[in-house]
């Protein structure tokens, strides 16, 4: 059997030593973040309110004839941290987590699109995971750019319900477990 497989995450903006070692906490439609999951503590020479990190988690394997993979949407709890808590921002934390999820959803489309090639499979599957990456990152700074943080309150709400709508949209693809 050959083997493949790709294990990479993609955290946002932080580098904070963990205050205690938590588990990551998977994305899950009925449950929302609350303060008590912001285990870091906010650096000296940070400003932001808060800082969420989150990534998507992607493994496969192939026996040379087809392929089978494993998504993760995770929020890491020993990386993320809150100085001004309260709902509006915890509000705004949680659309950076569902921006993920959106993601993991667009990867999973994606590779259930896919054309099984045993011979370019990790070559593959790392670009469509690559692209997906890079199009997180990119959605990620235009939420906060627009919402400026989220201190502009019409476009935090504009980017809320775009968020939620997307994820409707793609609820087809939120069985990837």
């Amino acid at each position: 059997m050959t083997g493949h497989y790709i294990l990479a995450a993609l955290l946002f903006l932080s580098f904070t030593k963990p205050a205690a070692k938590q588990e990551p906490i998977p994305w899950e439609a009925n449950r929302k973040l609350s303060w008590s999951d912001f285990k870091a503590s906010p650096p000296a020479n940070k400003t932001n309110a808060a800082l969420t990190s989150s990534g998507i988690l992607m493994s496969f394997t192939s026996d040379g004839e087809s392929f089978h993979y494993e998504l993760s949407c995770n929020f890491d709890p020993n990386s993320s941290w809150g100085r001004v808590k309260n709902d509006y921002i915890l509000a705004h934390e949680q659309g950076h987590f569902d921006i993920a999820e959106w993601h993991t959803r667009k990867l999973n489309k994606a590779l259930k699109a896919y054309s099984y090639r045993a011979n370019s499979i990790s070559k593959d599957l790392n670009t469509i995971y690559g692209n997906t990456m890079r199009e997180l990152q990119q959605m990620q700074e235009q939420y906060d750019g627009q919402t400026d943080h989220s201190r502009n309150a019409e476009q935090q709400k504009n980017w809320l319900i775009k968020i939620y709508t997307a994820l409707e949209d793609l609820k087809a693809y939120a069985v990837y477990k």
